[in-house]
Parts: C-alpha cells; structure tokens; sequence
C-alpha cells in the first residue's frame, strides 16, 4: 500500500506569484486549464496500490479548496485529504507532526512532493528504482541536470555513479557542487521518520536551553533539505533518480505561461480530449490550446501555441492570443491582442487594445537550462516579464499594456510600459 502527500504551503508575504494569489490560493490557480495541485494528484492516482493522497500545508480551509477536494475525489475516485498545519513547520516538520496520519494504515512507502513544481512526475519509474536498490536504505530523490550556473538556486546532489548513492547534498551553495539538482519529489520509506525524530529532539533540548537563557521561544521548523538530507548523504540512506523527463519550477507568475506550455504538450499523451482543435464554426487553434466547454469564442478569432482559456471567457472577432493564460469570465473584445500576458478573472481587454509581455523562458540552445526566477526590478526598474493583470481590471480600447502588473479593480485610462499599476 503507497499514500502520497503534496506539500500546499500557505500563504506568504512578498510572493512572486502576486497579484494572481489575491483571489485564489497558488495551488489552486489553473495552468493548462486545470489546477496546478490536478496535475500533482493525477500522477499520484495513477500509481497502483495508491490508497490516500494527503495535502499538507496552513492555508485556512475555504469554500474554494473544499470544492477542489470534493470534485477530484469524485472524478479519481480516490481519499484525498487536507491537513492544516497551525503554523509553517517547514518540509520536514509538517510531516514529522502529521506522522501518525501518514503512517496510518501501514503503507510500505509514500511519495512526498512540492505544490510548486511541475513535471512528467515519473513515479512508477522511482518507485521500480526504488525496488532495484533493496530496503535499505530510505528515500529516493528525482533529481534533474542544470546548467552550472542555475545549479546554485537549487539543492545540489552528489551522486555515486554506479550505485546512486547520495554522497553529498547542499542547498543553494554559494559556489558550484554539482549539476544534478532536486527536483522537489521524493519517495520515503517510514524509516524517515526515525531520522526526523531524532533531529527534532535535538532542536528541542536546544530550544529549551535557548528558552532558558533568552527568554525567547525559537519556531518548531525542520527543512528536509538542510536538515536531514545533509545528515544522511553519505550514509547509504538517500538514492537519486535522474529523469530526463521536463521539470520546472513555478515561483512566479512567468513561471505558469511555462509550466502550462510544458503540460499542454503533455496532454498529447495523457488527455488528449483537453486539447482544442481546428472545426467548422470554430476559431482557428494553432499550436496546443485549451479552451473550457462553456467559453464563447468567435470564430475569427485565431488562438495559440500556448493558450489556455477559462470558464466562461468570452472572446471576440478578430481577437489574437498567443502564449497567454486568460482566466475564467474575463472578456477581449473585438481584434484585441494578448501575447505573452495573464488576463485575470473577470477583467476585460477592449476593442483593438494590445496586452503584451516578455517571455521568461529558459535560454532554448541549453539543453539543461532551467527558467530563472528572476527577481521584480533590475537595475533600479522594472525587470520586462510577462504582463499580469489582476482580476475586474478594465483595459479601455485601442491602447498597449506592455511588461506591467496591474493590481485588482483597476479602470486604466491610457498606454502603460514596464510599470507596477497599484
């Protein structure tokens, strides 16, 4: 019997995902057309012996996760399960104080992943490799190859190159360790929990000896990654599993338009009934797209590659999408353009106005180059991205929108350029 648990976060301050994180929690907002937690409980309910599918994280439980919870359990036909946290306890942490939960049952093994990533997700393959390399030792890591330079934001693996025993591991070092990095997808045996637990006594002798001299209570958080992947590299505990398969991180909202065009292509094979295609009546689709049943889109409008359309979006003639994510209810009236761009729910982009964005996508000649998680202002501006606007922003007729964030309920009146609108 396998469990899987998806760690969902919480709610944070500063995150690069704003302002999209305003309406919905990060999880839950959709990349190519479905949730991005769908595509993390899809691969899980594929796996045989799959018995519960656990999300752990400390967003209050709402009306939105609740719905979620109930329609992909209806449709998988599979226990999926919220657990809140009372506070972030960090990656380790949060399973550590969830343990029982987990372990109920007796499963031999569980997946364990981050909400924040997107992948082909090759848990069958791990869990083979896992086999093959006996009951020893217990987890297994998927790791990817960056390039040199990238492999410095990431958690960096040294590797056993016959037996891929994890001989090192550090977390974002300061200066090159190793191209293989982590992919943020692990398979545990429970024998984990042994090793958490005896760090987490450690962090409370210190916390009590610490308490006693300050006077100040330090936060319960234990990292995996620095924590106990660091303790155990070297002691024949952890393997790596290198996939070859796509990987990405979504931090940021440039970082969706990515992941979505990754999984649109994916869709080829695993739900080809997704992709949108070329009909009498219909517009004219190029490239992969995704189009919601009940949105209404004119027949000259021509849309794609990279296009993914919402709930009840309503699109008008002449209208031209590319590399875009337009969300449910939103409105682009007759010959507006939308390139490289998220159009928020319920916003509307007027007749022959022009939304456009900068691709943030990893350099093409690399084969190993990941997306940067580049940082608001360069330079003392506004770095070019992708053009983001919130949800009920109204963009009057014939003006262009380039390499801005328009925050909530903003009525523009004019032409913006590589600007923040509050």
């Amino acid at each position: 019997m396998l469990k899987a648990v998806i760690l969902i976060g919480g709610p944070q301050k500063g995150t690069r995902f704003r302002p999209l994180s305003f309406e919905v929690p990060k999880p839950l907002f959709p990349v190519a057309g479905v949730p991005m937690l769908q595509h993390h409980i899809e691969a899980c309910a594929k796996v045989p012996g799959m018995k519960e599918i656990i999300l752990l994280g400390f967003y209050q439980p709402n009306e939105e996760l609740n719905r979620f919870l109930m329609t992909v359990q209806q449709e998988l036909k599979i226990s999926v399960r919220y657990l809140q946290e009372f506070a972030a306890l960090g990656t380790a942490g949060g399973i550590y104080h969830f343990r029982d939960q987990i372990l109920s049952g007796g499963p031999s093994a569980f997946f364990l992943m981050n909400a924040d990533v997107c992948s082909e997700f090759p848990l069958l393959e791990m869990l083979r490799f896992h086999g093959n390399h006996g009951d020893a030792h217990c987890g297994v890591l998927l790791g990817t190859t960056a390039n040199r330079t990238q492999s410095l934001n990431y958690g960096c693996i040294v590797e056993n190159q016959e037996t891929n025993e994890v001989l090192h591991y550090v977390e974002k070092p300061s200066t090159f360790v190793s191209d293989i990095i982590n992919c943020g997808i692990y398979l545990f045996t429970p024998e984990i929990f042994a090793h958490i637990g005896t760090v987490f006594q450690h962090n409370q002798q210190e916390r009590l000896q610490e308490e006693q001299a300050v006077g100040r209570q330090r936060e319960e958080v234990i990292h995996l990654e620095q924590d106990i992947f660091t303790a155990l590299a070297g002691q024949k505990q952890l393997h790596v599993y290198k996939t070859q398969h796509f990987w990405s991180q979504i931090k940021s909202a440039g970082s969706a338009i990515y992941a979505s065009r990754l999984y649109l292509n994916q869709y080829h094979h695993t739900h080809p009934e997704r992709l949108a295609i070329n009909q009498e009546g219909g517009p004219k689709i190029t490239g992969n797209v995704y189009i919601h049943p009940t949105a209404n889109i004119d027949p000259t409008a021509v849309l794609g590659p990279n296009v993914s359309i919402g709930k009840g979006v309503c699109i008008g003639a002449g209208v031209r999408v590319r590399e875009s994510i337009v969300l449910h209810g939103a409105t682009l009236q007759d010959h507006s353009c939308v390139l490289n761009s998220i159009v928020g729910w319920d916003s509307t982009v007027g007749k022959w106005a022009r939304v456009e964005g900068t691709p943030s996508d990893p350099n093409p000649n690399d084969p190993y180059a990941k997306i940067d998680s580049e940082t608001l202002f360069r330079d003392g501006g506004l770095t070019p991205s992708i053009t983001i606007l919130g949800c009920k922003v109204s963009i009057p007729s014939e003006v262009i929108i380039r390499n801005s964030i328009v925050l909530p309920h903003k009525d523009l009146n004019r032409s913006f350029k590589n600007q923040i609108i509050l």
